[in-house]
């Protein structure tokens, strides 16, 4: 299952290959400076997505220099009633052996742009392609827990909840989660204590994307 977009500048969105591992290593440290060691994805295990699931895994590239990435696996997922778990958990400690061969959703398990690049629409291509993959597999969508990023700014005006309260009532921006909703994304929960990142509360707002939906 071949894909390629190109975007404005020559920006190629195509399938990851294990010969990008390295560099995918180094924009995850980059991307996600504040994320702890063991929630950073690493060059073997980038390798090990290939094999595992190549269909939801992606890359953009400016020539041959990786400026973007998402990883992705297949999920079972109950939108009324999702399961609480930590990003550790759901991404297997980064190998994926949470990967379900027969799950009805794609979960996202991240989007990262150099910043470099950003403002080029890189972004919202990676999702593009993410919606191919649900499409291409007949699932219902897409899904992830979108990191609160902007609860660092106010974490001493109030709380984890109150923020996202306020994020989903449109009453704040959120600079991760409120572009995702640009994108398509509908908020339908708080996930707390999901991963080891003080900018966002260590939580995370729950997002799905129907599969029919244009991105």
């Amino acid at each position: 299952m071949e894909y390629k977009e190109t975007l404005p500048g020559g920006i190629i969105i195509t399938r990851m290959q294990e010969t990008h591992a390295t560099q995918l290593e180094a924009l995850q440290r980059l991307v996600f400076p504040a994320l702890s060691e063991e929630e950073l994805l690493h060059a073997d295990q980038y390798r090990h997505h290939v094999k595992l699931f190549p269909e939801g895994q992606f890359v953009a590239l400016d020539n041959d220099k990786v400026i973007g990435a998402t990883t992705s696996m297949r999920y079972h997922f109950d939108i009324q009633h999702p399961e609480q778990h930590t990003f550790f958990e759901v991404m297997g400690g980064g190998w994926l052996t949470t990967h379900d061969p027969q799950g009805d959703w794609l979960y996202g398990i991240d989007v990262s742009v150099d910043p470099a690049y950003r403002n080029k629409g890189i972004a919202r291509a990676l999702y593009r392609a993410r919606q191919h993959t649900c499409r291409a597999l007949g699932l219902k969508g897409q899904m992830t827990v979108g990191m609160l990023n902007g609860y660092a700014k106010v974490q001493h005006e109030m709380t984890i909840e109150t923020y996202y309260e306020k994020v989903k009532a449109k009453q704040l921006f959120d600079p991760t989660v409120s572009v995702q909703e640009k994108i398509g994304f509908e908020i339908t929960g708080l996930m707390k204590d999901y991963l080891n990142d003080p900018t966002c509360g260590n939580a995370g707002a729950v997002i799905v994307l129907d599969a029919a939906k244009e991105v």
